[in-house]
């Protein structure tokens, strides 16, 4: 029987001995990881029973999570889709509203797939003729999901099943009588090393069963190579995107449905540059992109096999393009600007046409609207408040709310600002500071300072309620936009990427540091939390300055820098971290390894620790191992009582589809671990 022992403890890696004393909890069936997994839910349990706040915490989040909330609708043919929940629903439920149709009905309720809630409805497509619907249901947070399909008119469900699919677009055909999806072997016969690998493109034929879908594209020469199709506005080609992990440099396929036998025809090549599909006509394609553009710009071209030069219709400018639609024959861009969006229009021929006023401050959340509609659905929202939804009519260029939610907070007593610091090597980094109206900095006050830094990912405002309760107390929320992130384009992305990473983690440091030395708050005071690559971001930040922070919440974190590319989908992250496999890699992953920097006689800040049991993106082996070592080492430290806690979230993930009740108990932990642990000097 194979036991921790078995487990080795070091190796060498590059001529370097590494030390890895917990790997065994990798291995969650184990007696050993599961005895240790017991100790900690038990710790976990007494610390949190101990702070008699939780229970108003709780009280309080509970008020502000129950709320109606809105997301974007999409009109289809004669029918309108949207998402909506309901103050209860822990799940948001898919309506349909058909204009024969006075009344509008409930078409999917996710509330309904688990007598838990955790069975999630992932994701949506609606065929052409808006007659059927392929939906994504997704267990406990799983990145798994199964197909299946729903009549709109009749609500009667489809005996098909599609398995063994994960991120996924649906591409339904012209004809409405089928669609085009990825998806990749059953990993029962796949070695645990290849999860997620071998992405093949089927076609699948509504009512037939799965294991007669037709093979549309595959590349066996390269294995981990990923794939996602799409139909064409015209529904005349099929297009695949072909990404490499999280690479943003995609390749672009185009395949005539009416020339079939001609195959795929190239038009961008994988690595070469984003390229984003915005709508054609005809064999003349729109793209939003960064080639010879790192804030991105809008290119015209021929796909007809001329391979001529891209013809530029919108220039690249001072402001990231963040998205990009053809609505009304109208290209509808939104600009990141400073972290903020603002939402412009230009004809097909690209020519600006004006701007789309939306609220200071804000985000656009979604955008739906088609090349012949007159109408496009736009939803804002900010820190202080929740989506917002408007209807823009171009015919008459009239920007209508349509609805918002009601809260139980007067968001004017609160207010947002946006300061620029100086980063350590002197970079302008963007934060946002969110709190009451008119608070002094006559004394220092507990601060929660969030930040991600990776993988092209732009930190906009949006609305939590989970931070209003520690806003009503006096607290300060506070966002940095890192390098790493999509904020200032490609260039800002890959200041913070690979060998660059180290940067991120200054870019942190500093805005923390910022915080101290105008009197926003103390190094007792200061909060810090992230999620993901988030996590890992505080985890480096407190180890390499501990002295800085009050308390710590690493959540779904990567930490082991070393190893994260063996686990599920971790080869994917390779494009942004490197890999250790690699000699020049494994020096600078080596070097801010969060497990790998703890240090025995050093005093570390409180830090809450929190992962889920089915989380299959980022594996809780990433946080265990990071406890269990922090743990030994306040052992050996007898001045450290500072509390180390490891939570672990049952039934969930790495956080999507994730019912509102979990998310307030989480919620309810942040906070009371927060109020308990930020103190005076």
């Amino acid at each position: 029987m194979t036991n921790s022992k078995d487990y080795g403890k070091e190796e060498m890696i590059h001529g370097t001995k590494v030390s890895d004393p917990y790997r065994y909890l990798e291995d969650l069936t184990l007696a050993d990881t599961k005895e240790w997994l017991k100790n900690q839910e038990y710790q976990s349990a007494e610390y949190f029973s101990q702070i008699q706040k939780r229970a108003d915490y709780r009280f309080q989040l509970q008020n502000h999570f129950h709320y109606t909330r809105y997301f974007v609708p999409e009109r289809v043919q004669s029918s309108i889709y949207f998402l909506k929940a309901r103050e209860n629903d822990n799940q948001p439920i898919l309506y349909v509203k058909k204009d024969r149709d006075p009344m509008t009905k409930i078409l999917l309720d996710p509330n309904t797939f688990s007598d838990d809630q955790t069975v999630a409805l992932s994701n949506y497509f609606i065929s052409k003729n808006g007659k059927y619907v392929a939906y994504g249901r997704s267990k406990q947070g799983s990145d798994w999901q199964e197909i299946r399909i729903i009549d709109s008119d009749t609500l009667e469900e489809y005996s098909d099943r599609i398995s063994w699919v994960k991120f996924t677009a649906i591409a339904w055909d012209g004809e409405s009588k089928g669609f085009y999806y990825t998806r990749f072997p059953d990993p029962a016969t796949q070695a645990p090393e290849d999860e997620g690998n071998h992405a093949k493109v089927y076609y699948h034929q509504l009512g037939t069963p799965q294991d007669e879908d037709r093979l549309i594209y595959e590349n066996p020469k390269d294995k981990e190579l990923g794939f996602q199709p799409l139909i064409t506005d015209d529904y005349r080609f099929l297009c695949l995107y072909l990404r490499r992990g999280t690479s943003p440099k995609n390749g672009f396929y185009v395949m005539d449905l009416e020339r079939v036998e001609k195959g795929f025809y190239q038009v961008f090549e994988e690595g070469e540059a984003e390229v984003r599909y915005i709508s054609n006509n005809g064999t003349n394609f729109y793209f939003l992109t960064d080639l010879d553009a790192g804030r991105k710009r809008v290119i015209e071209v021929s796909i007809n096999g001329t391979n001529g030069a891209p013809k530029e219709l919108i220039p690249e400018g001072s402001a990231v393009i963040q998205e990009a639609r053809m609505v009304h024959q109208h290209f509808v861009l939104t600009l990141l600007k400073d972290c903020c969006h603002e939402l412009v229009m230009y004809n097909i021929d690209g020519e600006y046409q004006g701007i789309i006023k939306i609220p200071e401050f804000s985000s656009v959340i979604g955008l739906s609207g088609k090349r012949n509609q007159r109408e496009m659905y736009i939803g804002t929202t900010d820190f202080l408040t929740p989506t917002v939804l408007y209807k823009y009519n171009f015919e008459v260029q009239d920007l209508t709310e349509i609805c918002r939610s009601k809260v139980l907070f007067d968001p004017l007593e609160y207010e947002t600002r946006q300061v620029f610091i100086p980063s350590q090597d002197g970079t302008e980094i963007p934060m946002f500071i969110t709190g009451k109206k008119g608070l002094s900095l006559d004394k220092p006050h507990k601060t929660l300072l969030y930040g991600y830094g990776g993988f092209n990912i732009s930190l906009t405002p949006q609305y939590n309620p989970g931070i209003l309760p520690w806003l009503d107390m006096g607290g300060l929320y506070v966002v940095a936009n890192l390098r790493g992130g999509g904020e200032y384009g490609d260039d800002w992305h890959q200041g913070g990427m690979l060998l660059n990473k180290q940067k991120v983690y200054e870019d942190f440091i500093a805005s923390a540091q910022w915080l101290v030395d105008q009197g926003y708050t103390s190094p007792e005071k200061l909060g810090i939390y992230g999620r993901s690559n988030g996590g890992l971001l505080v985890a480096a930040s407190m180890i390499q300055r501990p002295d800085l922070f009050g308390a710590v919440i690493s959540s779904v974190p990567v930490i082991d820098m070393l190893r994260y590319h063996k686990f599920t989908i971790g080869r994917y992250w390779v494009p942004e971290y490197g890999t250790a496999d690699n000699p020049e890699h494994f020096k600078f992953l080596y070097e801010y390894s969060p497990l790998h920097n703890v240090e025995k006689n050093q005093v570390y800040p409180p830090i809450l620790i929190s992962s889920a049991e089915g989380d299959n993106r980022v594996v809780p082996a990433h946080a265990m191992k990071f406890a269990a070592t922090l743990q030994q080492a306040a052992k050996n430290h007898p001045e450290n009582s500072n509390p180390i806690i490891f939570r672990l979230e049952k039934k969930a993930g790495h956080g999507h589809g994730k019912p509102t009740y979990k998310i307030i108990e989480e919620w309810a932990d942040f906070l009371s671990f927060l109020d308990q642990e930020l103190r005076d000097a």
